[in-house]
């Protein structure tokens, strides 16, 4: 997930995302939380978070977390960061920032993403569960990850509020 602006934008995450925390062996977060009761929330439910801060997160939030997170997760090279820049040569510029990666996460559009850069680093937005802006739903991202492979990556859509 990425951009949830709590309580800013919604007074607290959907109950279908809240759902799957527990599932998930890891949950992902890319940044733009703007509470850190968000963050404590997302830490005690989830087996293991991997997540950074975002533009609009104060000093209370960059003192927990990093801009750039990463982890090997399934024998892929993770990597986590908040902003990408522009859509256009966002592939390019990406893989360019990150060669050592298999899959970057990234967030502040609000808008889902998911490409292929040439030399094979996966770009994946989850776009925002919280705050659709352009877009006609709020989503979030599940994938499965294991033997070096990145499979099952789905955008799930949220009921209006």
């Amino acid at each position: 997930m990425s951009d949830t602006h709590l309580p800013k934008r919604a007074k607290k995450l959907p109950e279908p995302l809240l759902d799957e925390i527990p599932r998930a062996d890891v949950v992902v977060h890319a940044g733009d939380w703007v509470d850190t009761d968000t963050l404590d929330m997302l830490e005690s439910r989830s087996h293991r978070l991997l997540a950074v801060y975002g533009n609009n997160d104060g000093p209370a939030l960059r003192d927990r977390l990093p801009e750039v997170a990463r982890a090997e997760l399934g024998g892929l090279r993770f990597g986590v960061v908040h902003e990408t820049g522009p859509a256009q040569g966002r592939e390019k510029r990406c893989a360019e920032r990150f060669p050592d990666l298999d899959v970057l996460v990234f967030g502040h559009s609000h808008i889902p993403w998911d490409t292929t850069a040439p030399t094979g680093l996966r770009l994946l937005n989850p776009g925002s569960p919280t705050d659709r802006r352009r877009q006609p739903h709020c989503t979030y991202m599940t994938a499965a990850v294991g033997d070096g492979r990145l499979s099952e990556v789905a955008l799930h859509r949220l009921p209006p509020r």
